[in-house]
């Protein structure tokens, strides 16, 4: 596969960071104004590197698959809900019209809207330990979100869902159901 052109951006006010983006068929690296160019190339490089790598996760079969789900929301479960969510299925399902998951507490099943497949691997964590916590409790509690919250990436991600859901004009019931405290 070809590399990409890749356009480099400087700037004085950045000082330590380094970001990149795809902007059509171009990559977009920003750097700060002081790197050398060794600095450079070995940014541009590294930044590529990441980008390749991302997109290959999220473009996996392995990853679009209900096993997959499964196994992830068990990881998630260890970690941040001290092992006891433990659901009897979960599974991609067609785009909800109104939700990006949804779980049935009582069968311990919990359904991921397909639209999710794209998502950052942190977006997609913060929904299964959102449906994850509804197997612990059902509402939208404090109770709930004292679950939810253990996610370190909780604020972050639901901002990356409204934005998603405002990009995509998907209404306000997407919104709502993300909705903090």
């Amino acid at each position: 596969m070809a590399e990409p052109q890749v356009e480099v951006r400087r700037s004085k006010r950045r000082k330590q960071t380094v970001s990149a983006y795809r902007d059509g068929g171009k990559v977009v690296v920003l750097l700060p104004a002081r790197m050398t160019r060794a600095e450079e190339k070995h940014w541009v490089d590294e930044m590529l590197g990441r980008l390749r790598r991302s997109e290959t996760r999220r473009k996996s079969p392995a990853r679009n698959s209900d096993e997959a789900l499964m196994d992830r929301c068990a990881e998630l479960s260890r970690r941040y809900l001290d092992g006891r969510a433990v659901p009897e299925g979960v599974r991609w399902v067609a785009p909800m019209r109104t939700r990006w998951a949804s779980c049935t507490p009582t069968e311990g099943t919990i359904r991921v809207s397909r639209r999710l497949r794209e998502v950052p691997s942190w977006v997609l964590d913060y929904v299964l330990v959102h449906e994850l916590s509804h197997l612990l409790v059902p509402g939208h509690g404090s109770d709930f979100w004292e679950w939810v919250n253990r996610y370190p990436r909780t604020e972050r991600a639901i901002g990356y869902l409204e934005g998603l859901t405002a990009a995509a004009d998907l209404g306000s019931d997407l919104a709502d159901d993300i909705e903090v405290r």
